[in-house]
């Protein structure tokens, strides 16, 4: 398959059969190439689509739940197997417009990873996110050195690269952890504003669970603080060289 000028969005998904259809074919109608990865859904989501849609996408299943991160890794694999060197992720859920993919290509650049970040001054969006949003972007900061204002938007584009960075986790705190493994392999993340669709708490899906999967993402801060705050010491005990 020739990859030159063409985008692949990997979409993880696990139990989202209202929005599956209608993402992949938001996906396909701006030009993309959709890989969907079925994280071990009730129901296989490649019986949601004809023969004929079905030869527009790239599936990926995985026969039991692996979370979500373990679903994003499986679709980058999918698109280095098919030649490309980064890819789009986006949620199943419809939350993510297709429409603003290019905003995200159009500033990478290589080996980076690029986000997103997600106006929160709208409707139905819950102050609890809002909340989780800043707290996170704190520690996302501290980790990683760099400025980022949306470190819990699953909108990325990922080079293929951090297939061999020493990820530990799977789940929603993958998300987490590639930033961070990212920026201490000495690499640049990104961001660029994006609009996104946020549904009312009746039409909402969702699978984290705030409690303990907030709680495994603050866990990925603890086990890289005590590595921190060394380096920290060193850089501001370090005299800086003057420039001649």
């Amino acid at each position: 398959m020739n990859t030159k000028n063409k985008t692949v969005v990997i979409v993880p998904t696990y139990n989202n059969p209202k929005t599956i259809k209608a993402v992949a074919n938001d996906i396909l109608h701006h030009s993309f190439i959709p890989i969907l990865v079925d994280d071990g859904s009730d129901e296989p989501i490649e019986n949601f689509f004809s023969n004929e849609e079905k030869s527009a996408i790239h599936f990926v299943t995985h026969t039991v739940n692996k979370g979500k991160g373990q679903a994003i890794t499986s679709g980058v694999k999918k698109a280095k197997e098919l030649g490309y060197m980064y890819a789009v992720s986006i949620d199943g859920d419809g939350q993510h417009l297709a429409s603003q993919i290019q905003k995200l290509v159009a500033i990478y650049e290589e080996d980076e990873i690029v986000i997103g970040a997600r106006n929160f001054d709208m409707e139905h969006v819950p102050n609890g996110s809002k909340f989780g949003r800043w707290f996170s972007n704190f520690w996302a900061c501290w980790d990683t050195g760099q400025v980022i204002t949306d470190s819990l938007s699953g909108f990325r584009i990922y080079p293929i690269s951090i297939l061999s960075l020493p990820i530990k986790t799977s789940k929603f705190d993958w998300e987490m952890e590639v930033l961070v493994r990212h920026a201490d392999a000495g690499k640049t993340i990104k961001e660029v504003a994006i609009e996104c669709y946020y549904p009312t708490p009746q039409e909402r899906v969702s699978h984290f669970r705030k409690f303990s999967d907030t709680a495994t993402i603050v866990w990925v801060h603890l086990q890289i603080l005590p590595f921190k705050w060394p380096r920290f010491i060193l850089e501001k005990l370090t005299p800086k060289k003057k420039e001649l």
